[in-house]
């Protein structure tokens, strides 16, 4: 299994980025893949999730209504659309996926599943917003 991310870059607050992950050889089925991020200092946290079963999606408080994740499944690739991007967004951006996470609700059902949770990796792409 191979996770390769790309589409970051600098941009300007209110302007819009897509990200793109790849997933290579996962063909696993009704789990979840995710997006998270971490800046300097802080701690990974998740920002979008897809569930593979019925494409629904989740996000952080964060992003609700700037961010969107979608997933085309011909091409295995997971999106993260970002628009009104703000300087808080500045962070590494990864892609994540595992088999075993079925649920893309964290514990009691609120929020994302943890990062912890999560087995396979990209190698990130930076976003930074000025």
């Amino acid at each position: 299994v191979q996770l390769v991310e790309s589409g970051g870059g600098s941009v300007q607050a209110g302007e819009s980025l897509r990200l793109s992950c790849v997933a290579s050889g996962y063909t696993y089925s009704r789990n979840c893949m995710g997006w998270f991020r971490q800046a300097p200092g802080k701690e990974r946290e998740g920002v979008a999730a897809i569930y593979t079963g019925d494409s629904s999606t989740y996000y952080a408080d964060s992003v609700k209504g700037r961010f969107t994740i979608s997933r085309d499944n011909a091409k295995n690739t997971v999106y993260l659309q970002m628009n009104s991007l703000k300087p808080e967004d500045t962070a590494m951006y990864y892609c994540a996926a595992d088999p075993r996470v079925v649920s893309c609700r964290g514990a009691y059902g609120l929020g994302l599943p943890p990062f912890v949770d999560f087995g396979f990796w990209g190698q990130g792409t930076q976003v930074t917003v000025s």
